[in-house]
């Protein structure tokens, strides 16, 4: 059986098209469809319920250590209000997760991807040693993503916390709609909003007030359809698809979250190695000429028509009305402005290499 977040009610009766994603029901486009929620991100703000995410609590004296020696990041460089971003890693270098990591005054909170929920966890508990105690606290929290350049504007009616103080990748703890809950300035769209973590029982009063609140900046609840365009336009890695245990962060352009020079932790002798060899692939952006659709597991060709790679995310972009694909190439056909190709049904289209954001803001 599938399961449900608090707000399932809500999205049936406003419409939504509901589908599986992750063994969780959830919504993948109402009414007026996936590019038309795009444009209401992009241009106004949109309300995604994200509570299908994983939470985990890491408590102890030795909860940073801990973290640290999991992750590819540097977590000694959190301060309580902060968030970091970075990812975890088998001893080969492959990822087992992305994941957001928030430091709390008394303890850290893991955010994972909602796929992997159980498999991070155990992985997590694999690890753990001394005074460590890991709590799964998913099925606690709610979480929604309200996103868009009238984001702040909206919730700032329903919260005394100045959000405008907020930064990004910072948090503040604080009341909203009169409801405990952290207050992140996060999110995967590339416009400014926020990311809301309370008590499930809170979903529906939470729900109302934001849409009231939001009533004059033309708010609209949105599904996992335009999640996808909107991520893919700004390059960021969906586990699954462009990140994987089949691929490690260095390939994938994660480097910036991979400090090699930490003392310690797992996968960094495999990534060290890796690094020393050379890449030989790099997960790059794709901009084709017409407005074609590519899609995952599409090839890639070089101009003679040899295979150099394979798409791993692929969409047409409502904002720039053109096909976009991020993809796996040989190293040395990554360099921007290469010319490529991907096989799209019996022919070839043709496009360019270009650095993400695919989107320029």
């Amino acid at each position: 059986m599938l399961k449900k977040t608090p707000f399932n009610d809500i999205h049936v009766a406003a419409g939504a098209r509901m589908v599986e994603f992750g063994g969780w029901d959830m919504p993948v486009q109402y009414k007026n469809g996936i590019v038309y929620e795009h444009h209401i991100v992009r241009n106004k703000v949109g309300v995604f319920d994200v509570s299908h995410m994983g939470e985990v609590e890491v408590k102890g004296a030795g909860a940073e250590a801990f973290l640290n020696l999991i992750s590819t990041n540097d977590v000694s460089k959190l301060t309580v209000g902060k968030a970091q971003y970075t990812a975890m890693c088998y001893e080969n270098g492959g990822i087992v997760d992305d994941m957001i990591i928030y430091k709390l005054p008394k303890y850290f909170m893991v955010v994972v991807n909602a796929s992997n929920k159980d498999k991070d966890f155990e992985w997590m508990k694999k690890h753990v040693s001394g005074d460590v105690q890991l709590r799964d606290e998913s099925d606690e929290t709610a979480l929604l993503a309200v996103q868009g350049p009238d984001a702040e504007k909206t919730l700032q009616k329903l919260t005394d916390t100045d959000l405008s103080k907020i930064p990004y990748y910072g948090f503040e703890i604080g009341k909203l709609a009169g409801v405990d809950m952290y207050l992140s300035r996060t999110g995967y769209t590339g416009e400014p909003g926020f990311e809301l973590y309370f008590h499930t029982p809170h979903a529906a009063s939470v729900w109302k007030a934001i849409f009231e609140a939001g009533a004059e900046f033309g708010i609209e609840p949105v599904g996992l359809g335009c999640r996808d365009t909107l991520r893919t336009e700004m390059g960021y890695a969906l586990y699954g698809n462009d990140i994987s245990q089949d691929r490690n962060p260095l390939e994938a352009g994660l480097g910036w979250i991979t400090k090699l020079d930490k003392v310690n932790f797992i996968g960094r002798d495999a990534l060290l190695k890796i690094k020393a060899d050379g890449l030989k692939k790099r997960l790059t952006g794709i901009v084709l000429d017409e407005k074609a659709i590519p899609r995952s597991h599409y090839e890639v060709v070089n101009e003679i028509g040899e295979l150099i790679g394979e798409v791993t995310s692929g969409t047409f972009s409502p904002s720039m009305e053109k096909g976009i694909a991020m993809a796996y190439l040989q190293t040395e056909f990554a360099k921007e402005g290469t010319r490529v190709g991907i096989k799209i049904r019996n022919g070839v289209q043709w496009g360019s290499v270009v650095k993400f954001p695919f989107l320029k803001k």
